[in-house]
């Protein structure tokens, strides 16, 4: 069981670099603006203090080290979600892995952001308050379909 915790944790490493990459292509490409990850550190460091839901993160107290604090939550995250899914799956998957569970449990995933992250930074459930929720959304669906490609990849290149 350790051994396939250690190869979640590298695989959900690696479907966050993906997610990453995505993200990168996507602000090249389009002109679309990478995350902001200082909100959702600052989001992180009032969460530690008990404080789940904003009216505008934007607004909070602000943390100095908010950005490092907010990339280390968003691998910290994608690290553990890789050990949940093999665990989930188990050793069967990873000898002969498949795309379409990877792709079930990250978008399953995509919860988490929307009814706990969204909400707790002031955005509404599944980005209500937004300008644009759907775009938002699809943006979410994208994001973690790279996810779910990277701990497929992972998963294929890695053990």
């Amino acid at each position: 069981m350790a051994e396939l915790i250690v190869i979640g944790f590298a695989i959900g490493a690696t479907a966050t670099l993906a997610m990453d990459l995505w993200a990168l292509i996507l602000n090249r490409a389009a002109g679309q603006p990478l995350p902001n990850w200082g909100n959702v550190g600052r989001w992180f460091w009032h969460l530690a203090k008990g404080r789940v839901f904003h009216e505008d993160i934007a607004a909070a107290t602000p943390h100095p080290r908010e950005v490092a604090l907010g990339w280390f939550a968003h691998y910290v995250t994608g690290i553990v979600y890789g050990a949940l899914f093999l665990v989930i799956v188990g050793p069967d998957w990873l000898a002969a892995p498949r795309f379409l569970p990877a792709w079930i449990f990250s978008l399953a995933t995509i919860a988490a952001g929307w009814f706990l992250l969204q909400p707790g930074m002031g955005l509404g459930w599944a980005a209500s308050a937004t300008p644009n929720p759907w775009k938002v959304r699809a943006m979410n669906v994208a994001a973690h379909t790279a996810f779910a490609l990277g701990l497929w990849g992972g998963a294929v290149l890695l053990p």
